[in-house]
């Protein structure tokens, strides 16, 4: 029993460092109305990446394979800086809507979507590219 609770230690503890490791935010940004992408930004400031990613974690997905009219705005994952640690890449596909006052979020490879309200549309999308959502045209 001694051995459970020590393996199950260990388990905890490797998970929980994998999880504080530092981590970067990739940024692209779609070059008009194809599917083509630049490199826009890299976020490497601990709290903005960790800000981004509990919005993501908190986002109530929605299971459901959508078909978007023109390719996303922006795309952006989390890449740990540490070159030895090994993750499933998830990339974040973003769109502006319409109105430019809200965010909608796809997770392709999961089949997950999501709106976001205002609020947290204007904050995720100040955070991935350090420029109002209000300040669109």
């Amino acid at each position: 029993m001694a051995i459970i609770g020590i393996l199950f230690m260990c388990i905890v503890g490797c998970s929980n460092a994998i999880e504080n490791e530092e981590q970067s935010i990739k940024v692209q940004k779609n070059l008009g109305n194809e599917n083509n992408y630049e490199d826009f930004k890299e976020i490497n400031q601990n709290e903005r990446v960790k800000q981004v990613k509990e919005i993501v974690k908190d986002i109530d997905w929605e299971n459901a394979k959508v078909s978007m009219v023109r390719p996303p705005d922006y795309r952006f994952g989390f890449q740990y800086k540490n070159p030895n640690i090994e993750a499933k890449a998830v990339l974040y596909e973003l769109w502006i809507s319409p109105n430019k006052d809200r965010v909608e979020l796809v997770i392709d490879a999961e089949s997950k979507y999501t709106q976001l309200d205002k609020e947290t549309s204007a904050v995720l999308y100040e955070l991935i590219t350090e420029e109002k959502l209000s300040d669109l045209k």
